[in-house]
């Protein structure tokens, strides 16, 4: 979907927050700067020509957009790292000469940031545009092509999957045993746990993610995800074995429906079942371009851990991870309990 970067600040984050589309984008850009203290760094002077604007137009945006630009590099030179700033470029700084007390300077990171605020600037549109196809690309290359499946490069996602198997076996063993109906209560209470953690059905989740008919739901869950489905199932498998052998019979669906809406709202879920709405709306926005409607309140920025995470050293695909001893020996250790 297309994405505006003047209007969207989480999407503005997620591409700063992205170090390996920002190496690209220092390397391809090359919008010039100047070396100070181990970064480039760049001046409103600069700007200004970089981006064809006025002094007045770069200052609205660091009164409008402060909190932001100063998280991603801007910052005022003071005190001896003005003079040695000063020093560097020669003992003055164009427009505002030795006696300056106070300098504004931009990392560039907060080039980039300026630059995806700026609506005056055809500079900082085609900027812009470059940065998105850089950040596609840097994306599918580091995934190995595409990111359907980028939650199975996460090293914890073998293990979350492996244990909600376990858990899945007895929330179904539960509907076998404690509830009335034929096999299509499967897929109905499924679908219940689905709607009540992120409110989407298979079917809808399917759609969001363009998943083929064959392709299984869970194989492109986060394992943070898959843990908070284990839990309810495990809950909820318990809850229906209880409550059957407190009546003494199996219950009806529309009983097992009201124990489902009771359990969803035990304390103990709300904080997980908010952590869970936010990294899926979120990632999937930002990895998979994928929109989830129905969750469009919970969507933040996805942090820089994240992108190490899927995008990392560590990342790996689940072919990598099933061929590595260590891995093999934990779920040996797992299947022998």
């Amino acid at each position: 979907m297309a994405k505006d970067l003047t209007e969207s600040s989480h999407d503005r984050q997620n591409i700063l927050n992205n170090r390996y589309a920002l190496q690209q984008a220092e390397q391809h850009l090359s919008l010039g700067g100047v070396q100070f203290q181990g970064e480039t760094v760049f001046t409103k002077q600069q700007l200004m020509l970089l981006y064809e604007v006025s002094d007045s137009t770069i200052e609205k945006y660091l009164v409008s957009h402060a909190n932001e630009l100063k998280a991603n590099g801007y910052t005022v030179l003071k005190g001896s790292k003005l003079k040695e700033f000063k020093k560097l470029m020669n003992g003055t700084v164009t427009n505002y000469g030795t006696k300056t007390s106070a300098l504004g300077v931009f990392s560039f990171r907060a080039v980039l940031n300026l630059g995806m605020l700026l609506t005056e600037s055809e500079p900082a549109r085609l900027l812009r545009s470059r940065l998105l196809d850089i950040v596609l690309d840097v994306m599918a290359e580091r995934a190995g092509g595409h990111t359907k499946f980028i939650n199975q490069r996460d090293e914890n996602y073998l293990l979350a999957a492996f244990q909600e198997e376990n858990y899945r076996r007895q929330f179904t063993d539960a509907l076998d045993s404690y509830v009335e109906g034929n096999n299509w209560k499967y897929a109905r209470f499924t679908n219940l746990i689905y709607q009540s953690i992120f409110h989407e059905n298979a079917a809808e989740y399917k759609k969001v993610l363009k998943l083929a008919e064959k392709e299984k739901i869970r194989e492109t869950m986060y394992s943070e995800v898959l843990n908070l489905i284990a839990s309810f199932e495990s809950g909820i498998a318990h809850e229906l074995e209880k409550a059957s052998q407190a009546q003494g019979c199996k219950l009806t669906q529309k009983e097992a429906e009201n124990l489902f809406a009771s359990f969803e709202q035990h304390p103990l879920f709300r904080p997980l079942i908010l952590d869970a709405r936010t990294k899926m709306a979120s990632r999937d926005l930002c990895f998979r371009d994928a929109l989830h409607e129905k969750l469009e309140a919970y969507i933040q920025s996805v942090p820089e851990a994240d992108f190490e995470r899927f995008l990392g050293e560590k990342s790996k695909s689940l072919e990598e991870q099933l061929s590595d001893p260590d891995t093999l020996a934990v779920f040996k250790r797992l299947k022998d309990r």
